[in-house]
């Protein structure tokens, strides 16, 4: 192995760029790397969620519990998780999560005093840290719906009561679903799509329009003036080899080839709101730089290879 280089130098391209939605182009990888990188974007990289309630009165409908779920399940703004403690780590309160280090305290406190319905919502959850607050979903242009009051919690009716105190901390998806950033990360292989022109010149125009009629997604058209089939968006083929089959029963076998390109990935990313979609992605890569960081091994590691085995003979130049 000595005098092979694996090295490799990725590149990323933006494509559509919003604070709750990323779309790249990850290219001059493998399909290894762009998995690790999605697995840490929904799993490792830390937000800070509600994970301790302290229900003081609780006259709703609910139970306690079913509460302090919906509670933990808020998003809340993350950006500072990167820097704070685990509360398992934190010496400063010796492992106790509430301190300033390692945890934000909210509280909430609503009574419905009149005849109408009362939505308590995460918007009526007060936070020590204004850094850290329930995700707010307003539209920017002012106008308020339903849906842009905050996230409703519990729906209280005249004389019931709602008073509670909790404690939201810093955690991974790894541990629980509510620490999750990503609502959803997809990653799929850029197909690249060679037409046979000496066998599509072979089929009648409706044949051609027959094949092109076969992909459920609009992956080819008809060239009015070239009287020929054109591939206008190969990203929209979906790997259904619907095309593929058509074309073996038309008796033009390799008329159509699609291939994935094994070393380019387009990257879908949803955020939840608890921290932006590009902040979401440069946070995934440090944690993977750290976490093969771990993995370089010392020369003078004796467990290398009983852990690692050939790859940790290799990571030591063996």
């Amino acid at each position: 192995m000595d005098g092979v280089s694996y090295q490799r130098f990725p590149k990323v391209k933006i494509r559509e760029l919003r604070d709750d939605f990323v779309k790249f182009e990850l290219r001059e990888t493998d399909v290894s790397m762009a998995n690790a990188l999605r697995r840490v974007m929904i799993a490792e990289v830390p937000t800070i969620a509600i994970d301790l309630v302290e229900i003081e009165v609780n006259s709703t409908v609910l139970n306690d519990e079913f509460i302090a779920h919906r509670l933990g399940l808020i998003p809340l703004t993350s950006e500072r998780a990167m820097g704070m403690r685990f509360s398992r780590d934190c010496d400063a309160c010796d492992g106790d999560g509430q301190c300033e280090y390692c945890s934000v305290e909210f509280r909430l406190s609503a009574k419905c005093i009149g005849d109408q319905t009362l939505d308590v919502t995460s918007r009526d959850l007060y936070s020590a840290d204004p850094t850290v607050t329930p995700v707010d979903f307003s539209d920017p242009s002012g106008y308020e719906s339903n849906e842009q009051r905050g996230i409703i919690i519990v729906k209280l009716r005249r004389g019931q009561e709602l008073r509670l105190r909790a404690i939201a901390r810093k955690g991974i998806g790894k541990d629980h679903a509510k620490w999750s950033p990503a609502a959803t990360v997809t990653f799929m292989c850029e197909p690249e799509i060679v037409i046979n022109e000496d066998l599509m010149d072979t089929l009648s125009d409706e044949e051609k329009l027959k094949l092109i009629d076969s992909s459920p997604t609009k992956v080819f058209d008809f060239d009015q003036v070239t009287r020929q089939i054109v591939v206008v968006d190969p990203e929209a083929y979906s790997y259904d080899e619907e095309v593929l089959k058509a074309a073996e029963a038309m008796g033009k076998t390799g008329l159509v080839e699609i291939r994935p390109k094994e070393d380019s990935f387009i990257f879908t990313v949803e955020s939840t709101g608890a921290v932006k979609a590009s902040q979401l992605v440069l946070n995934a890569i440090d944690i993977l730089k750290q976490k093969l960081d771990a993995v370089r091994l010392s020369e003078d590691t004796v467990e290398a290879d009983d852990q690692f085995g050939e790859l940790g003979a290799h990571m030591r130049g063996g």
